[in-house]
């Protein structure tokens, strides 16, 4: 598949690590978490399998520190753009999607490991990652709740209704090609309407 990943990890506060965290990243993506090796992360980041573990005592530890920042980086993308929207629930939802369908475009690597090897973090890591997920999803119930109380939307499903929001949007991540049919604006803008669609919400003309 031909997928495309902007760098995750901009910079922690500690040198080389988001070189390493990227590299995991890259890893993942290419062999999955059992295919990947230390030694294939310590190759792509440029550094010795010794300094890695300095990093990272273990595989998993590595692949739980990547799924936090790119749940991290989806979290705050998301809260930026509903506090930046306006006040009613239909913008509100249109700037969320938005902003999810930019994280996938972005990070589609990223999204593909999150959904695929989070089974192999271990099971405090686990639990930790469903509970941010839970909060980001939280902030789209929260719209759809606004909405429904308000009139705006109409369903009669809003219990969920972001659930399946959230599964549509990270299907993406599974087909999305950059040199696709559709732009980066165009694919968050078509997403955005599928999910007042669903809503029953009011589309402007």
């Amino acid at each position: 598949m031909n997928t495309r990943s902007a760098a995750l990890v901009a910079d922690t506060g500690r040198r080389n690590e988001a070189v390493i965290l990227n590299a995991a990243l890259e890893a993942f993506g290419r062999k999955g978490f059992n295919g990947a090796s230390m030694r294939d992360v310590a190759k792509l980041a440029g550094t010795s399998l010794s300094n890695l573990y300095n990093y990272f005592p273990s595989k998993s530890r590595l692949l739980a520190e990547v799924l936090q920042h790119a749940n991290d980086e989806l979290r705050a993308r998301v809260r930026r753009a509903v506090a930046d929207a306006g006040d009613d629930a239909s913008s509100r939802m249109r700037e969320a999607v938005r902003a999810y369908v930019g994280f996938v475009v972005d990070h589609q690597v990223a999204m593909l490991v999150s959904t695929n090897e989070v089974r192999y973090l271990d099971p405090d890591d686990r639990a930790a990652l469903v509970a941010e997920r839970d909060s980001t999803q939280g902030t789209f119930e929260e719209i759809v709740a606004q909405g429904v109380a308000s009139g705006e939307f109409r369903t009669p499903y809003a219990a969920d209704a972001a659930r399946a929001i959230l599964s549509g949007i990270g299907a993406i991540a599974s087909w999305y090609r950059p040199d696709g049919r559709l732009s980066r604006g165009q694919l968050a803008e078509q997403q955005a309407r599928y999910a007042l669609a669903l809503l029953e919400a009011r589309l402007p003309h």
